[in-house]
């Protein structure tokens, strides 16, 4: 067989055993016949949320497991067809089923990735933050060069994007905005690109064009429905109104209605200006607060599940996830998984679906890669 086509057989096999593992294959296959066993009962509708729950996680389970059962199939017949048409010698033959190995290929991964997504918060709609670090003009305008990277991903995701907050930098760029991203499994894409993200280019603002390092944060949490409760007190609160600013009045209402609450007892700070009425400001607030502390379990939960805590840094040196060099020579290099692009100018206009990818998959295989950092 071509090695061609071992490559692609090498990569499906390698995505569908990632899924078998993280779905624990045997005891998925014992809990679907479970849910399928539940539908069939007339009494489940007497409790619709219930009801709902179940319906959810039974087409979860049988969309990866008939995607899986698919693959293998469809890899199996195209492999035996390869070695019929090499035996016969037909080159032409042998092309096309590796042109189908490889779109297979393709199709596994992405389906992998959807399996993947299956966390308790994974298919909500999430928050997304970025905040400048120290360095001024430099890492304000890197800030908002990241906040446009997430949009144009979410976008090019048929997702929608909201901007909640914007400060704007004194010269240029942010130092920081909110972005509220709806789409399906929005969370789940976007978790993993919480942390510190580096820039080194040559600088547009320096008159002698040195190059300069530049470090900005992301931190990214759902969108929670009613059915959480989160008890937050009203004496735990710290609310500020302010007057918005933001780079002209088609982002921003520049009233005094936006509002920033800090929670006393875990620092965390949060605050929308989106609307011209401060009652409305406040409400988005809130809940933006009470998906941070939810956001903050879920993080605690995970800890405990694999024995570390990754807690937000400070932003700068030697906490950085990911190093993008525009100068002298182009690479983004992602310093936990080892994944590489040599076109940082697509990854800056959204092409983020590798880096998160290898992310998820990392969380489930807890394999950790030596990865040395770019100059």
């Amino acid at each position: 067989m071509r090695a061609e086509a071992q490559d692609h057989i090498d990569t499906i096999n390698a995505a569908l055993a990632l899924v078998r593992r993280f779905l624990d294959w045997d005891r998925a296959l014992r809990r679907l016949d479970e849910l399928n066993a539940k539908v069939e009962d007339p009494t489940l509708w007497d409790n619709p949320k219930a009801a709902q729950e179940v319906m959810r996680e039974r087409r979860r389970l049988d969309e990866a497991i008939g995607a899986t059962r698919a693959i293998e199939t469809e890899m199996a017949d195209t492999a035996e067809l390869i070695e019929l048409a090499e035996a016969e010698g037909d080159d032409a033959l042998v092309d096309d089923a590796v042109a189908s190995l490889a779109a297979l290929a393709v199709r596994a991964e992405e389906d992998k990735v959807r399996a993947l997504l299956a966390g308790e918060a994974d298919g909500y709609d999430c928050y997304i933050e970025v905040h400048a670090g120290a360095g001024g003009t430099e890492s304000q305008d890197w800030a908002e060069m990241l906040q446009r990277m997430y949009m144009r991903w979410a976008e090019k995701r048929g997702m929608k994007v909201e901007l909640i907050e914007y400060q704007a930098g004194e010269q240029a760029g942010i130092k920081s905005a909110t972005m509220l991203v709806k789409g399906e499994n929005a969370y789940g894409y976007a978790k993993t690109e919480s942390g510190v993200h580096r820039l080194v280019r040559i600088s547009p603002y320096d008159s002698s064009a040195r190059r300069h390092t530049s470090f900005s944060s992301v931190w990214v949490y759902p969108v929670i429905d009613d059915n959480i409760e989160i008890e937050i007190k009203e004496s735990d609160l710290k609310i500020d109104t302010y007057r918005a600013s933001g780079a002209g009045g088609q982002h921003v209402n520049t009233t005094d209605s936006a509002v920033r609450i800090t929670h006393v007892p875990t620092g965390i700070i949060v605050a929308s200006q989106i609307d011209r009425s401060q009652h409305k400001n406040r409400a988005t607030a809130m809940n933006m607060l009470k998906a941070r502390l939810y956001e903050a379990e879920l993080q605690k939960r995970e800890a405990e599940a694999s024995g570390e805590y990754q807690a937000k840094t400070e932003i700068g040196w030697g906490h950085q996830i990911r190093s993008y060099v525009l100068q002298p020579y182009q690479l983004v290099k992602d310093l936990r998984t080892g994944v590489t692009s040599t076109a940082p100018q697509d990854v800056l206009d959204g092409a983020l679906d590798p880096f998160m990818a290898a992310a998820l998959s990392q969380k489930v295989t807890g394999e950790t890669v030596e990865v040395e950092d770019i100059d």
